[in-house]
C-alpha cells in the first residue's frame, strides 16, 4: 500500500487557528501514523505531537473519540445481509449534513461493490459524528477510505476507494 497522495500532504495547521476542526485531526492522523501500517506510538505521545504540530486539545479528543466510536460501533454493527432489493432510507438530520451528491455517491459505491449495507452504516455513523453541519462529497470520500482501511476484510475495498480517490472511476467501468 502506497501513502495517500494529497495535494496537501499534511493538515498540520501551521498555527492555531478556529478553523481547524476535529476532521484536520483524524487526516494527520490518518497520513502520519494510521495508514503506514507500522506501529504507532501511545495515545499519550500521539496527543503530544498533535499538540506540538498545532492542534487544540478540544479537537485532538475529539478525534480519538470519532475513532474509538469506529472501533465501538464496528462491534456492534450487525451482520446486515446485501440485498439488493433494500434501500436505505435517510433521516432529515442525515439528509441535512450529507447533500443529494453525497447520498449519490455512497449510493454508487454499494452499487458498484465498494461498500456494502454494513460499511455504509458505518460510514454514516462516522459522517454523524462529526460535529460539522454539513460534510461535503471530498471529505466523505476521506471517511469512506479511514472506515474502510479500519476495517478487517475490507482491504479489496479500500483499495478499490483508494484507487477511485486518486486515479478517478475508469478502473470501475470495466
Amino acid at each position: 500500500m502506497s501513502k495517500p497522495r494529497r495535494a496537501d500532504a499534511t493538515h498540520a495547521p501551521a498555527r492555531r487557528t478556529p478553523d481547524v476542526n476535529v476532521f484536520d485531526v483524524l487526516m494527520y492522523l490518518f497520513e502520519n501514523y494510521l495508514y503506514d501500517g507500522e506501529p504507532h506510538p501511545d495515545r499519550d505521545s500521539l496527543e503530544s505531537e498533535l499538540s506540538q504540530a498545532g492542534f487544540d486539545q478540544p479537537e485532538i479528543h475529539k478525534a480519538f473519540d470519532w475513532l474509538d466510536g469506529l472501533q465501538e460501533f464496528r462491534r456492534q454493527i450487525p451482520l446486515v445481509a446485501a440485498s439488493s432489493h433494500a434501500i436505505r432510507v435517510f433521516t432529515d438530520e442525515e439528509m441535512r449534513k450529507l447533500d443529494a451528491d453525497c447520498r449519490g455517491f455512497m449510493l454508487f459505491l454499494e452499487q458498484v461493490g465498494i461498500l456494502t449495507p454494513a460499511s455504509r452504516e458505518l460510514v454514516i455513523d462516522r459522517v454523524m459524528a462529526l460535529q460539522e453541519d454539513e460534510v461535503d462529497l471530498d471529505t466523505l470520500k476521506w471517511i469512506i477510505l479511514m472506515v474502510l482501511f479500519k476495517s478487517p476484510g475490507e482491504e479489496e475495498a479500500f483499495a478499490s476507494m483508494e484507487n477511485l480517490l486518486f486515479e478517478g472511476p475508469t478502473e470501475l467501468l470495466h
